[in-house]
């Protein structure tokens, strides 16, 4: 069993960066897809970005590509989101999911694990 932590969500204006932290327990962290999913009030939960278990391969919703940055520290459990150039429409709770499977998929129902979330804020 995997329990993951986020972190680093905030306030901030459009145009701005922040960056989320996700940590996760246990010895397995380097063997799991990692992914982080978006939730707006009264939406259903959307994928934001994947990494593959080695960090060698990404992938990304286009609503961000460009804009966001997914990387894996696996010495330290960690999977990080970089925002950049943040837009209202980014505003949402953001959560990270270990997957099912070791490759990287854009559905909610190929993660196993789930944090429980980060909320970013961008103001107009």
């Amino acid at each position: 069993q995997v329990q993951l932590v986020e972190s680093g969500g905030g306030l901030v204006q459009a145009g701005g960066s922040l960056r989320l932290s996700c940590v996760a327990s246990g010895r397995t962290f380097s063997t799991y897809a990692m992914g982080w999913f978006r939730q707006a009030p009264g939406k259903e939960r959307d994928f934001v970005a994947g990494i593959s278990p080695s960090g060698g391969s990404t992938y990304y919703a286009d609503s961000v590509k460009g804009r966001f940055t997914i990387a894996r520290a696996n010495a330290k459990n960690t999977v990080y989101l970089q925002l950049s150039n943040l837009k209202p429409e980014d505003t949402a709770a953001y959560y990270c999911a270990a997957g099912r499977f070791p490759t990287i998929s854009t559905r909610v129902d190929n993660y196993a694990y789930w944090g429980q979330g980060t909320q970013v804020t961008v103001s107009s």
